[in-house]
């Protein structure tokens, strides 16, 4: 079975979230997607989530592709799960291209194109320009 890892923080899910899911699934057997705790967001990215851990591992586990959602604590830990799991290929989107060239050694690395005109980052900016403008 070839095994597939993922990290990511998954809020406000959408089609770009769903794509990039899809696509790593598709180059193994088994889908393991690493989710950032609230408290790793906060403190090591300084984001806040709209929606909190649990809810956000609870869509994640609603999509087909994904076989297993486990928390993300901290950068360093790519290492230990990518054994702890038996991972074939380490999969992150392409605004990371190169950043963890570093886990070849440990798995193959692909960095998938992300859908260009759909993100989190454009949802929030939206909304918050939207409900200003309901003001």
């Amino acid at each position: 079975m070839k095994r597939v890892i993922t990290y990511g923080t998954f809020d406000l899910l959408h089609y770009g979230h769903v794509s990039i899911l899809q696509r790593a699934k598709a180059l193994g057997d088994y889908l393991v997607v690493v989710l950032s705790t609230d408290e790793f967001n906060f403190n090591m990215k300084s984001k806040v989530c709209y929606f909190n851990y649990e809810k956000r591992k609870q869509l994640l586990e609603a999509i087909r592709y994904v076989d297993l959602v486990v928390p993300e604590y901290a950068w360093e830990q790519k290492v230990d799960d990518i054994q702890l799991y038996k991972i074939d290929v380490f999969v992150m989107g392409d605004d990371w291209r190169g950043k963890f060239d570093f886990l070849n050694k440990y798995c193959d690395v692909v960095y998938l194109e992300r859908t260009p005109e759909i993100s989190t980052t454009q949802i929030k900016e939206s909304l918050a320009t939207n409900k200003e403008s309901s003001c």
